[in-house]
């Protein structure tokens, strides 16, 4: 029998944090109304709002990331309309062409650690209207960012608000996938709140599935931005039916700042190997600041270190190196950290 490896391949391995399990047993017998029509999911609606410090937003929940993100883009945009996002954005890299099966084509800006610059997305607009042949061609007609980014990386609030003023002068839709938000919330000196999110972005999402849930994402959009946007929910297969099993998720998530709170076990855990990293004499390809880390080594390295360790192969670098992406998440453990730690160290020798 294979030893079995410790595993930093991703951040939703685990189930769900145990005040989420013991919240869906304690609600399992009860009764409830169907399709988000439940008192839970009423109640996390307002919880969501009063975190965002506003009565002003539309909640929906959805079960997963991707399904979240084609179903609000497509509501979003025009039958001839395309969304700008990095080159490395998790809808163009990651999702499996979902967006462009639902009839919008992805349209790409190079990324700079994960992320797209305000200016980038105005002169890429400009650019389009100025050529002479772009009836022909898909229109730009909202933008995609993640926070954090897939590189771990995060938008300051400058950042955020350059790319908000940019989109409201191009009459853009900004769209914020939050598929990690719990990560980017929990960094000490994160910048940018539930509530700069509510008021500089017309959608965002609030992921659940990496942050503790065992399923599900919230969509938060401006009030009464999407007409009829549970009848478009319904006609992606994306209504669930018992729906209270989302709304007692994120009702949890959102009592007594868990998650607010849910995040740090995994900054914590993933400092600590970044530091090892460094001491080790290792080179992150990039310092994140979140619960991604992405480090480079040589092949063989990597190799080894595949004997114990499960983790992602982010990217090859010629000649012989690669990028390894380690995740550690909000049910890291510490002995999990020591075996990651000590392969690291048996590394520097290889």
């Amino acid at each position: 029998m294979n030893e079995k490896k410790t595993s930093f391949a991703s951040d939703y391995e685990e189930g769900a944090h145990h005040t989420i399990i013991s919240n869906l047993n304690r609600t399992n017998l009860l009764k409830t109304a169907g399709f988000g029509q439940d008192e839970f999911s009423e109640a996390a609606r307002k919880k969501i709002r009063d975190a965002c410090k506003t009565s002003e937003a539309d909640i929906s929940f959805m079960v997963g990331g991707t399904q979240a993100n084609f179903v609000v883009i497509s509501a979003l945009l025009k039958s001839y309309e395309g969304v700008i996002a990095a080159d490395s954005g998790h809808i163009n890299f990651r999702e499996a062409g979902a967006i462009e099966a639902t009839g919008h084509k992805v349209l790409t800006l190079p990324h700079v650690d994960g992320k797209i610059l305000a200016g980038d997305v105005k002169l890429f607009v400009e650019d389009f209207y100025a050529n002479e042949l772009h009836e022909h061609m898909s229109v730009p007609g909202m933008v995609y960012i993640s926070q954090p980014t897939e590189y771990g990386t995060l938008y300051t609030l400058e950042e955020l608000r350059k790319l908000s003023t940019v989109c409201r002068e191009k009459n853009l839709a900004l769209y914020v996938d939050g598929a990690r938000l719990a990560y980017a919330l929990a960094y000490p000196r994160n910048n940018v709140t539930l509530k700069n999110l509510c008021e500089l972005a017309d959608a965002f999402t609030i992921g659940g599935t990496k942050c503790g849930a065992f399923f599900g994402e919230a969509v938060v959009t401006r009030k009464n931005l999407i007409p009829h946007f549970t009848t478009i929910i319904r006609q992606h297969g994306a209504l669930l039916a018992k729906g209270r099993i989302l709304g007692v998720q994120f009702y949890t998530l959102f009592t007594d700042d868990l998650y607010m709170k849910i995040g740090r076990r995994a900054i914590d855990t993933a400092d600590k190997i970044r530091d090892e990293i460094k001491k080790q004499g290792f080179e992150l390809y990039v310092d994140t600041p979140t619960n991604l880390i992405f480090v480079t080594m040589t092949e063989t390295q990597a190799r080894k270190l595949s004997e114990h360790i499960a983790f992602r192969t982010w990217e090859k670098l010629p000649p012989d190196k690669v990028v390894v992406r380690l995740a550690t998440s909000w049910a890291t453990k510490d002995n999990e950290v020591e075996v990651l730690l000590n392969e690291l160290r048996r590394l520097k020798f290889v």
